[in-house]
Order: C-alpha cells, then sequence, then structure tokens
C-alpha cells in the first residue's frame, strides 16, 4: 500500500480495479480546509488518462508491472510471435496488445513485453534502432545547409522525415518514442 502523500511520477497503482501510473502529482495546501494531492493519472491497459484528487492519508495498493526483454520472431496476420530468451517460450500477441510499437522493429530484435498478473498490455521497442531506408528521392551534392527534410520509407515500410542528403541504400538511426531520424551510421 502506498499513501498519497508519498506519490511520485511513475508509480503504478490499483485504483477501482485498473492499473494506473502516475503522470503528475501535486500536493496542495489551500488557505482554507485540508490539504490534498491532485493527480494525473495514465490507465496503462486503455491509454486513457484521468484527473484524481486524494487526501494525503488516502492508500492505494501498488501494482507490480512486470517488463521482460523478449526477442519478436515475426508476426502472422494480426499475431506477433515473441520468444522469451531464457526458456525459449513463445508467446503470441494480438494486434491490440501490440498496437503501434513495432513500427520500426526489425524481426528478431529484442523489445520488452509488459505484463500485470500475468495479463499483456503493451510491448515496448529499444529506444533507438538503426534501419536501412528502401525507397527516397535521390540527394543532391549541397543539400545540406538548407535543413529541409524529404520523406523515405524504412525496411520495416514506416515512413521518417529524413534530411535532403541521405540516400536510399543507406542505414540510419531512429528514435523509436519519437520517429524522427537521428543520424546516419
Amino acid at each position: 500500500m502506498i499513501a498519497a502523500g508519498d506519490f511520485r511520477n511513475g508509480v503504478t497503482i490499483e485504483l477501482e480495479g485498473n492499473v494506473y501510473q502516475i503522470i503528475e502529482f501535486q500536493h496542495v495546501k489551500p488557505g482554507k480546509g485540508a490539504a490534498f494531492v491532485r493527480t494525473k493519472l495514465k490507465n496503462i491497459k486503455s491509454g486513457g488518462v484521468v484527473e484524481k484528487t486524494f487526501r494525503p492519508t488516502e492508500k492505494c495498493p501498488k501494482a507490480h508491472v512486470d517488463r521482460k526483454d523478449m526477442q519478436y520472431l515475426y508476426n502472422d496476420g494480426d499475431l506477433y510471435y515473441f520468444m522469451d530468451q531464457e526458456t525459449y517460450e513463445q508467446v503470441a500477441l494480438n494486434k491490440d496488445a501490440v498496437g503501434d510499437a513495432l513500427k520500426f522493429v526489425k524481426e528478431n530484435e529484442v523489445c520488452k513485453v509488459c505484463s500485470h498478473k500475468g495479463e499483456v498490455f503493451s510491448v515496448e521497442p529499444p529506444l533507438f534502432v538503426e534501419l536501412v531506408i528502401t525507397e527516397t528521392e535521390p540527394g543532391f551534392k549541397g543539400d545540406t545547409a538548407t535543413g529541409a527534410t524529404k520523406p523515405a520509407t524504412v525496411e520495416t515500410g514506416a515512413m521518417v522525415q529524413v534530411p535532403l542528403f541521405v540516400d536510399q541504400g543507406e542505414t540510419i538511426k531512429i528514435d523509436t518514442r519519437t520517429g524522427e531520424y537521428l543520424s546516419r551510421v
């Protein structure tokens, strides 16, 4: 159990049958009346964000979220297959649990599979990936000064904005949280 007065960003709690992660919290001491804790909570299964206030002495059970490294093997229609690297056990996840997380992930890369009480609710890709550009307009010498970008398709099929000097066939580094081009490799 965790008291509302001890809330911190990133802590996961169980509330009203759901699991929430604390995004923001603020201790408020009004001039009149009792103090309270104002929070912004994100439902880790549905992704919805709610605001809720607590008394500082109110207690909630702390939720334990398991993050396990698993290797992404392949997808077969709506099912995505992952393998535990220790036990070699395979797990099939549906498209709802995976969402948009594998947009920049190639087969055989390691991802974090997040679960609560054995129920998988999301997949976290690696923070940075290196992918080959399969399709883009040709670059020209001297296209480095303007800071302009052009669309490029990478080997996973995702679209990325890259600088004008990047050519087809080059390997680039991408931040998977924002989908932004970082550098050439």
